[in-house]
């Protein structure tokens, strides 16, 4: 038993149980505090306040410096809500599967984060362990789990989330919930073939599955957003489209399907929904810092370097790539209340009719480059100079070959602040003194 206990665990071994017991509960905490910045940011953008009287006194007079807070109290008292309410389940519903449905939606977005390298290395000193005998003396990831392929992973557990969505959709009994579900999987598995051929053209870049090596591949040749901007633009959209945020969010279309897939769904069992919904876009804002914005890496920075494995350099670098990757989730919270909803037959034409043949493109042009070796930054920004100039004059051509343009156009509405009547200014803003402060009043 002894052999067997050395055998199995290591330095290694220990490290990936400590970032896996940390990293869920970071991945739980960075969804909660989306949803805060979610309604923070959306009241700002709309001339509003948000939550900012919720606060952790409860109610008591000793904890009123913690009155307030900006709103963060809002979170527990909404879960709080959420648990405590009638949990439904409709009466011809499928039980056992209304059931599964959550869980099956909420866990492959939990478990996306373990391939992700936070922290780089860290230089584990020797320590003897009692039963378990010396370990350390070498440099371990900070990862859940390092393998080579660890984008694979990645992908395929993603894409896993699809089946949550799908069943809770049809075993709800619900035709509007079967639509929403029928939606999300539509949605899913066409978007995912643009998400692997931009990924595949950041793979021929890098030359290597193992996410430690395509961060270290772009501190030593530039991030690839600079060399691959238009995959990028790409693979965030498809990032976007995976996780039904808007302007995606077909699936939940309170217009036509009342609220899609979830529906039927109450107290926890709902709760669960939106909880994926957020851990898909902080997991798809991770993958995609890992790929384009250099993970953990700041140009010039040493620190920050793959050599640097003290437990400083650790902490510096998490804090970096949660840092990137929550500021790609405000972008998300932003073109949310800045784009409306785009109609269905619209998101599945821009997939099939417009992102695959444009994928396909970056794939060939990619593959080409790297085969000439004309791989470095200045050639590869004029090859996505080329494409972007293909794709949009084939979208002309094509918009001519069936005389039709399928953008919406805009349409005024008068007397509205971007419409406003002549020889009148309009201000949406709050006039109030008191409507203007973030403080509870």
């Amino acid at each position: 038993m002894n052999d067997f206990l050395t055998d199995l665990i290591d330095a290694q071994f220990l490290t990936s149980m400590l970032v896996l017991a940390i990293g869920a509960h970071v991945m739980l905490g960075c969804a909660a505090i989306s949803i805060w910045i979610e309604r923070k940011l959306s009241s700002y953008i709309q001339d509003r306040i948000g939550p900012n009287r919720t606060g952790f006194d409860f109610g008591l007079p000793f904890l009123s410096f913690l009155r307030g807070m900006l709103g963060l109290g809002q979170l527990l008292a909404d879960g709080i809500k959420a648990v405590t309410k009638e949990d439904y389940t409709p009466p011809n519903a499928d039980k056992v599967l209304f059931t599964l449905a959550p869980m099956l939606s909420v866990v492959p977005a939990l478990i996306t984060f373990v391939i992700i390298p936070w922290g780089g290395y860290f230089y584990m000193p020797e320590m003897t362990l009692p039963v378990i005998g010396t370990i350390g003396g070498e440099n371990v990831a900070i990862a859940g789990v390092e393998v080579s392929i660890g984008i694979i992973y990645l992908l395929a557990v993603a894409s896993v989330g699809a089946y949550g969505v799908t069943i809770g959709g049809w075993a709800s009994n619900n035709k509007y919930s079967m639509l929403g579900g029928l939606r999300a999987t539509a949605q899913m598995i066409s978007y995912e073939i643009p998400m692997g051929l931009a990924l595949l053209c950041c793979l021929l870049i890098a030359g290597s599955f193992m996410p430690t090596e395509i961060i270290m591949h772009q501190r030593e040749h530039g991030w690839l957003i600079l060399s691959l901007p238009v995959p990028a633009i790409l693979f965030y959209i498809c990032v976007l489209a995976e996780a039904g945020r808007a302007p995606f969010d077909n699936a939940e279309a309170e217009q036509e399907l009342v609220g899609g897939y979830h529906t039927e769904f109450s107290s926890m069992r709902f709760l669960l929904f939106p909880l994926t919904e957020y851990l898909h876009m902080v997991s798809g804002s991770a993958f995609f810092v890992l790929l384009f914005l250099g993970g953990y890496d700041i140009p010039l920075v040493g620190a920050l370097s793959t050599e640097a494995t003290g437990i400083i350099a650790v902490l510096l670098k998490f804090g970096v790539f949660v840092g990137k990757t929550m500021l790609l989730v405000c972008f998300a919270i932003a073109l949310r209340w800045t784009i409306p909803r785009v109609r269905y037959d619209q998101v599945m034409m821009l997939g099939w009719g417009a992102m695959i043949p444009a994928g396909l493109l970056m794939i060939v042009v990619t593959s080409v480059m790297v085969h000439m070796g004309w791989t470095s930054m200045l050639p590869m920004m004029v090859a996505n100079a080329f494409m972007l100039v293909v794709i949009l004059v084939g979208r002309k051509v094509l918009a001519g070959m069936f005389g039709r343009s399928v953008v919406n156009h805009k349409i005024p509405m008068y007397g509205s602040r971007y419409s406003p009547v002549e020889g009148i200014a309009v201000d949406a803003a709050p006039s109030h003194p008191m409507a203007r402060q973030d403080a509870p009043a």
